[in-house]
């Protein structure tokens, strides 16, 4: 796994929707910088808290000219659920054969409860309007990962 720095060309993608419609990496850079996060499992515990902040933090990102766009390996069906259960304000995207996450750096091995298996590292990437990646945030808690985007944006 050689996941993607800072000053690296982000990957363009194209993927579906919570509601199946194609959206692609350069349409959103057209809007302004991109907080694209990579989640393990729509609906799961540490992956609704880390959603819910972002949708209750949302304002703020706006504010400075960020759009949010979650990514996992989970069918759009299964988005939209997580959509509409959490009445989530911003978009995620199905990755369900990973290339995206492959492509990122973002896809490898994991240990949980003792079990290896292959999956999403939960890392997220700021990337600017000129498709670079800005920053990548790896180290965070999943209550806390609004405040370390939030905090990085203020300072910089």
């Amino acid at each position: 796994m050689k996941m993607l720095q800072a000053g690296d060309k982000a990957p363009q993608f194209s993927l579906l929707d919570a509601n199946e419609n194609t959206l692609e990496l350069a349409n959103l850079l057209s809007q302004g910088r991109v907080l694209v996060y990579f989640y393990p499992k729509a609906m799961t515990p540490g992956c609704t808290v880390q959603a819910q902040q972002l949708r209750d933090h949302q304002a703020e990102l706006a504010a400075q000219q960020v759009s949010v766009v979650g990514i996992s390996p989970d069918a759009p069906k299964r988005l939209a659920k997580f959509t509409e259960r959490d009445a989530l304000n911003f978009t995620l995207l199905s990755d369900e054969d990973h290339a995206i996450a492959d492509a990122f750096g973002v896809w490898g091995p994991k240990k949980f409860m003792g079990r290896e298996f292959d999956g999403i590292h939960r890392i997220s990437f700021l990337i600017n309007q000129d498709g670079t990646i800005a920053h990548v945030f790896d180290q965070f808690k999943t209550k806390d990962h609004h405040q370390v985007v939030l905090d990085y944006l203020a300072a910089n």
